[in-house]
């Protein structure tokens, strides 16, 4: 099964908060394998521009540190699986460890939480 992550960076590592990244990791990837990743410069941020953008390249599950409200609804109405509450990694070992069932996640960075939980976001496997 194909499945395309999106991890919202600054130099190349995990943003703790989606909508201040200066890039997103696209990675993709075929029956539980990474096989492409990329990055690419969003949009301007504005209100559901980064939930519109990250649709339109096909993307099924972003993994961040947090977001507000508005951006997760705008998530779900894309059927984009969201992943919250991760702390730090590089797109690569986030995907790696999502697809292992060993992302660790948590409370949504933006409400300064920081409790963590393990296979939080796999209910779309």
């Amino acid at each position: 099964m194909k499945k395309i992550f999106a991890v919202p960076t600054i130099n190349g590592q995990l943003c703790s908060h989606f909508g201040r990244c200066d890039s997103f990791a696209i990675v993709e990837t075929e029956d539980n394998k990474i096989t492409n990743e990329k990055s690419l410069t969003p949009p301007a941020h504005e209100p559901g521009s980064y939930p519109r953008f990250l649709a339109s390249q096909g993307v099924n599950t972003i993994i961040a540190g947090g977001m507000g409200a508005n951006a997760q609804q705008l998530f779900a109405q894309n059927r984009i699986e969201v992943c919250m509450g991760v702390a730090e990694g590089s797109p690569k070992q986030l995907v790696e460890s999502y697809l292992s069932k060993a992302l660790l996640t948590g409370k949504n960075q933006c409400d300064g939480g920081s409790h963590v939980h393990k296979d939080e976001c796999h209910h779309n496997n």
